[in-house]
């Protein structure tokens, strides 16, 4: 049915040499066609659009023997103009559609193996006229891949030593594959447009017959209503005949007209019989409005502009309508194309809207990649910087759509060639710095040495502290060869690993002893808590003595228990302290020897004690001079009154205070006592 819609200004010789006498006095009383040529782009696509061009501009008079017979030819041409106005108005987002929609299937995913079978598939098992734009994007992404697997061989050699000049990739299976199937579906392409051909000039013949059919009809005897019958059936066969060559198209529309008009003219329709056929025509164009309308409501505009094309199709191979109602009734369907042809529109601006601002995005990247590119870099910290910087880039530019056609391929290219260039200088200094490389290796080796003298030590805080000095330096040390990287980073990194694992089964043993230390140190406090005193204050001091052996016997508790349970003791203990019946000074040093026990355990206790003595010694100090002070003010005394009063107040503040320094001294030797265990 496709060569309805199209119209080429070629005129058929060998029918006008069959025809010439009868046609030129026949059409005398019809006015000359007028018609656009059109310009053979595409066959396909201008049999599709062509018509439109030429059918509108077919102006045709009828000659008719009665007013009945001439209404009907003017309402017939009408129906044909209205059939290619609405042709026209899909014709512009046809094209559209054609230059913006995206392919289905994203072959730029698929590995080389995959798109030879996928290709050898489609040549196999699809029609050949369907497949072209599979075909391109197949054979496109194909040797885009298989040519970025040469330029890595290429590299690799290069890396490995190699002159380019010697590079070589050599024959590859899979390109001679690709060429035979390319071929292959040339051949049945080729084969297809014989047989297609062939196929036209069998329609064109046959068409040619109707034509001949519809021609002798005037010369039936028959009953109208058969011979319209007859007429109707000849149009359908028409209607279902497929392509005919373009050259012949407008002189075979034009010819296939004029017959029409005449049969119209000839057999005079009568009154009923074309009324009850401009009903029916009437109640389907009713239903195509509605159809038409409908597609308003459609979701998937790429659909509903498609079915409207067919609807379209439906319309002009419809026949008349009563005249009262065809100028209602067209505008009705061409306002429901109007509003499905905006939504169309409006869709794809949204589309290029959002390619518009992708490529702003890709073009900010761009830049971005070929500043990096360009920058002065000359250490192994800067160039891994920048290529995590790319990389980063190139993961964006992944999420980023589409952007405009014509821009989209020298966007991605700029892009692509700016990611390259930093490679291969990075590539290139690395190349350059080998002796580097090597030295590096050499530092590495070094702490793979010291790091596996460490990896059974036992020393777990200060051999820790090493380790992660160690590992400090391998991070400020720069790249090795590759060839050696994975080897000596294992080798450094087993050595770490060993003695982490070590300390990590220590610790997880030691910490189930932490637990039980907790439960004894508990119970201990509970024992210190109940304990009643007697009346004797040395069995009680013994017994308070033997509580704080205990304690210091009982290992560490878990380090988050420290500061709580060393509180707890040090209350109850000292409560007993305050209890038993001996002089202050025993019981203030038995005090502070219960706080060094408890802080002998906890996390700060150490440095609580040593600012504890320093403490006390600059105590101690005041304290001596506050004597030697007091000592010297003696002898002024002497001469005053009531000196006798005032030199035993001052002997007693001496006394108190020797007693003091005593206390301090003891309180200090049993905190260095603590330090030498």
């Amino acid at each position: 049915m496709m060569e309805r819609k199209t119209i080429e200004s070629v005129e058929n010789e060998e029918l006008r040499e069959e025809n010439t006498e009868q046609i030129d006095k026949e059409r005398k009383d019809v006015a000359k066609t007028k018609a656009e040529d059109v310009k053979p782009d595409e066959e396909e696509k201008t049999q599709k659009l062509g018509e439109t061009h030429d059918i509108q501009d077919l102006k045709v008079e009828t000659k008719t023997n009665s007013e009945t017979g001439k209404d009907e030819n003017k309402e017939d041409l009408e129906s044909f103009k209205e059939d290619t106005a609405s042709v026209k108005t899909s014709e512009h987002h046809q094209e559209a559609e054609e230059e913006n929609v995206m392919k289905e299937v994203d072959y730029s995913e698929f590995g080389i193996s995959e798109l030879l079978n996928r290709l050898e598939l489609l040549i196999d098992e699809r029609p050949v006229q369907e497949i072209r734009h599979d075909v391109d994007s197949i054979k496109v992404n194909f040797y885009k891949k298989y040519h970025q697997e040469i330029e890595e061989k290429k590299k690799r050699f290069i890396e490995e030593g190699g002159d380019p000049l010697d590079f070589k990739p050599g024959p590859d299976e899979r390109e001679r594959h690709m060429k035979y199937l390319l071929k292959k579906y040339r051949d049945k392409k080729a084969q297809f447009n014989k047989e297609l051909e062939n196929e036209k000039k069998r329609n064109l013949e046959e068409k040619y017959r109707i034509i001949n059919d519809i021609k002798d009809l005037v010369n039936r005897k028959e009953s109208i209503n058969k011979t319209f019958q007859e007429f109707r059936e000849l149009q359908e066969r028409w209607r279902n005949i497929g392509l005919v060559p373009q050259q012949h198209v407008k002189d075979l529309w034009e010819t296939y007209h004029y017959h029409v008009e005449k049969f119209y003219d000839y057999i005079k329709i009568n009154k009923e019989l074309r009324d009850l056929d401009l009903k029916k025509n009437l109640e389907k164009k009713i239903l195509l409005c509605e159809q038409a309308e409908n597609l308003l409501l459609e979701p998937d505009i790429i659909n509903a502009f498609k079915t409207l094309q067919k609807y379209h199709e439906q319309w002009r191979e419809t026949g008349p309508v009563p005249k009262e109602n065809k100028a209602e009734l067209w505008e009705r369907f061409r306002e429901a194309t109007r509003k499905i042809n905006k939504k169309y529109q409006a869709y794809f601006q949204e589309i290029k809207e959002i390619q518009k601002k992708n490529l702003e995005q890709k073009t900010s990247l761009a830049a971005r990649a070929e500043e990096i590119a360009d920058m002065d870099i000359h250490s192994h910290r800067e160039w891994d910087e920048k290529s995590k910087e790319i990389q980063e880039l190139q993961k964006i530019w992944k999420t980023i759509g589409f952007a405009p056609r014509k821009q989209n391929n020298a966007i991605y290219e700029s892009f692509r060639k700016a990611c390259d260039r930093f490679f291969n200088r990075k590539r290139e200094y690395y190349a350059e710095n080998k002796e580097v490389q090597m030295n590096n290796l050499q530092m590495k080796t070094d702490l793979c040495i010291q790091a596996e003298a460490l990896k059974d030590s036992t020393e777990w805080q200060k051999t820790t502290e090493d380790l992660i000095e160690l590992q400090k330096k391998w991070k400020e040390i720069g790249p090795v060869p590759k060839k050696y990287s994975d080897q000596i980073w294992k080798r450094f990194r087993a050595a770490c690993d060993m003695f982490f694992e070590n300390k990590a089964k220590y610790f997880a043993d030691r910490e189930k002893n932490y637990q039980k230390n907790l439960k004894l140190k508990e119970e201990l406090i509970e024992e210190i808590r109940n304990f009643k005193m007697t009346d004797d204050p040395d069995a009680d001091f013994t017994r308070m003595k033997e509580f704080q052996r205990r304690w210091s016997e009982i290992g560490y508790v878990p380090i988050n228990k420290k500061e709580e349970i060393a509180n707890t003791y040090r209350e109850a203990i000292n409560q007993l302290f305050n209890n038993l019946n001996i002089n202050d000074y025993k019981k203030n040093l038995l005090k502070y020897k219960a706080k060094i026990d408890a802080l002998a355990n906890t996390t700060k206790g150490n440095i609580k004690l040593q600012k504890d003595r320093e403490k006390f010694i600059n105590r101690i100090k005041q304290l001596e001079n506050d004597i030697s002070v007091w000592e010297n003010n003696i002898g002024f005394f002497t001469q005053t009154k009531n000196a006798e009063s005032l030199i035993k107040d001052i002997i007693a503040k001496i006394e108190n205070a020797k007693a003091s320094i005593k206390l301090l001294e003891d309180k200090i030797r049993l905190i260095d006592e603590m330090d030498n265990e």
